[in-house]
């Protein structure tokens, strides 16, 4: 489906069903963020290829892609130019175009990614689920739950999911990234994510 969305570029991206978590000053994002979350509506994480995540006269960024729908979970305004926001990760899309929008907001033309299919782990890759559950369990049993940033529910038997929850957390650069994102075969996202885990050698 074609649609037309506000976009957030940053230097790091968002997932599906992913946390993220931002401190917004800027007078085009307050704007955005504020109406977003009063009327309900969503926007576009998108990676930057090149240039600032904060406003530059005259600059215009270099868009990755491929980037997430994030919707508003958590809104707290703590001064009247501060905002502190906590978004989940929605469908993903692909950009195909930008426009400049109100307040120096990039506009997206974008095309929605399916979303992925319920596709269990198998065996072999069973230790990823492991690991992230360990993580979850550390925290449940150390009170610090609330603190962890994975939303609910865990579904740990499912390839996409587990894949996401490390994609997001790895510290790899946005090409691989955007490999990630954009892969429609969860199996196949989980299998690269294994790789990567593999030959970084994280624990």
């Amino acid at each position: 489906m074609r649609d037309k969305i506000p976009l957030f570029p940053l230097s790091h991206g968002l997932f599906p069903d992913g946390m993220l978590s931002l401190q917004i000053f800027e007078v085009r994002y307050l704007d955005l963020i504020k109406r977003c979350h009063q009327q309900g509506l969503a926007f576009g994480v998108i990676g930057l290829k090149k240039g600032s995540e904060v406003q530059v006269p005259g600059e215009v960024p270099l868009l990755h892609a491929f980037g997430c729908v994030a919707h508003i979970r958590d809104f707290q305004q703590l001064q009247p130019n501060l905002f502190l926001v906590t978004c989940q990760g929605g469908p993903r899309f692909e950009l195909h175009d930008t426009q400049a929008g109100p307040l120096g907001v990039w506009q997206g033309d974008i095309t929605y990614l399916a979303n992925d299919p319920e596709v269990e782990l198998p065996t072999a890759l069973q230790k990823n689920a492991d690991r992230l559950g360990q993580v979850i369990a550390r925290a449940q049993q150390q009170g610090q739950i609330q603190h962890l940033p994975i939303f609910q529910p865990y579904l740990l038997d499912q390839c996409g999911w587990v894949a996401n929850r490390f994609a997001e957390a790895m510290a790899i650069d946005t090409e691989q990234k955007q490999a990630l994102l954009r892969e429609l075969d969860p199996l196949k996202r989980l299998q690269d994510v294994d790789w990567l885990l593999s030959n970084a050698n994280l624990d």
